[in-house]
């Protein structure tokens, strides 16, 4: 892609778009009054995922972004969980009754950080008070550094059966300039210690953009995780935004790759990961043809949320913790994103939601949109607005940003139907953004 094209359009502002409206727009007006009606009327007999943010960590990683803490012993991660099990009783109690489950993800932070008693008493309390499928799937986030047989053991009695590996890089080098130093072998331990446990759905996460990071270092990481053959890979861009996580000020900022240099990286662990049998889902992910990601995009329903992509239909996710991110039928609504302010409302006997969003017609329309554009590059404009009620012809007369990316060659349009072209799949946020009605139209140079 050319240089002059990768500037103008690898903005880092913009969204991921993996929600629409996006969180900067979410309002304190949405509060835990709204959020219990919003429970209340959820379907009694319609699937849900459920999302579990842990924000604890044994080291903090200066390239990490979400919002997490250092933990030294146990009390933290106990009284986090104390005010956990009472959400759970308040969410529950607000829902018609106890709601099927088809997915469940612990997120971090790091889960595995949590005491096997205390894991094996949570998912005790999910199971009683939420009705799992047989088939559920059970995901969870992990650090192979601290990551023990006794946990893989655990993970197999309460029924995981997903575990994402957190690696980044293998390169000593990138990994001591952002404060993770862990060794292929650990990896490795972690990867054959929850396969001998039964867990053999396996993701591992790698990031490109980190500093003194280069195109041979990427694509040996990429090789390095390869030979351990997880079923997916998410191939993130890392975000550097010290202003908001103050973190990242630990971060040699003269060290970190440019725009070109940053596609050049992505470009080349793309090819390395395709090379190797696995199909590129959407912006950032990979899988190999049995996984679930890559059956979905093939039957054309993969869809994108709060995670990422996913092959997950439930049309409600509610999230629990500090900081967790629900969606329900008339909107989004956040938790309290510092754990004080979380446990504070908990133990006052109030669900700790902070702000929210709640969606129009309008809102929906331009999601799914994005949503297909985020999935497969392409999307029928015409056909979505038909099915959302609405006339095409406004809607594509008022995104502004489509006819300069059709005059740059980023994207094909005939008749509504937008195509992004495969080589520029990696400014496809930049073609998402042209149907963001809230996003501030600051002029591209």
């Amino acid at each position: 892609m050319q240089t002059s094209l990768l500037n103008k359009y690898c903005d880092a502002r913009l969204p991921w778009y993996t929600i629409y409206p996006t969180v900067p727009d979410f309002s304190a007006m949405f509060g835990a009054k709204t959020y219990e009606l919003w429970l209340r009327r959820l379907p009694p007999d319609e699937p849900v995922s459920l999302y579990v943010h842990v924000p604890f960590c044994r080291s903090i990683c200066w390239y990490c972004g979400f919002p997490t803490s250092l933990a030294r012993s146990e009390r933290p991660i106990r009284n986090y969980l104390a005010a956990m099990h009472e959400e759970i009783r308040l969410v529950a109690e607000q829902a018609p009754r106890a709601l099927p489950v088809s997915d469940l993800h612990f997120g971090g932070g790091t889960p595995t950080t949590i005491a096997r008693t205390d894991f094996l008493a949570l998912m005790e309390l999910l199971r009683r008070r939420f009705a799992f499928s047989k088939s559920a799937t059970i995901a969870i986030e992990i650090d192979p550094r601290a990551f023990t047989a006794g946990m893989a053991e655990t993970l197999r009695e309460v029924g995981v059966n997903r575990a994402s590996i957190g690696v980044q890089s293998f390169d000593p080098l990138v990994q001591r300039s952002v404060n993770r130093v862990q060794s292929e072998v650990q990896t490795a331990s972690a990867v054959e210690s929850l396969r001998q446990h039964g867990i053999n759905r396996i993701n591992f996460d790698l990031l490109f953009g980190l500093p003194r990071q280069s195109v041979r270092s990427c694509v040996e990481s990429a090789r390095t995780a390869l030979a351990m053959r997880p079923d997916r890979l998410a191939v993130f861009g890392y975000s550097h935004v010290p202003s908001y996580m103050k973190r990242q000020r630990q971060i040699d900022e003269a060290a970190l790759p440019d725009n070109v240099a940053r596609a050049e990286q992505a470009e080349a662990i793309a090819d390395t990961l395709v090379a190797a049998g696995y199909r590129q889902i959407g912006l950032d992910h990979f899988a190999l043809p049995h996984d679930e990601l890559a059956l979905a995009q093939k039957a054309g329903e993969l869809h994108r949320n709060s995670l990422g992509y996913s092959s997950d239909t439930c049309k409600t996710v509610i999230g629990l913790g500090p900081s967790a991110i629900g969606r329900l039928r008339d909107g989004y609504v956040q938790n309290e994103i510092a754990t004080a302010s979380y446990d504070r409302h908990i133990q006052a006997g109030r669900l700790a939601t902070s702000k929210g969003y709640c969606l129009s017609a309008e809102d929906r329309l331009r999601a799914a949109i994005i949503e297909r554009l985020m999935c497969d590059l392409q999307v029928d404009v015409p056909e979505i607005c038909a099915a959302h009620g609405f006339d095409p012809i406004p809607l594509l007369d008022s995104a502004d940003r489509l006819g300069m990316l059709a005059e740059d060659g980023i994207v094909d349009i005939e008749e509504g139907f937008i195509r992004v072209k495969r080589e520029h799949r990696f400014v496809i946020r930049a073609v998402a953004a042209a149907f963001d009605t809230y996003l501030d139209r600051t002029p591209i140079n």
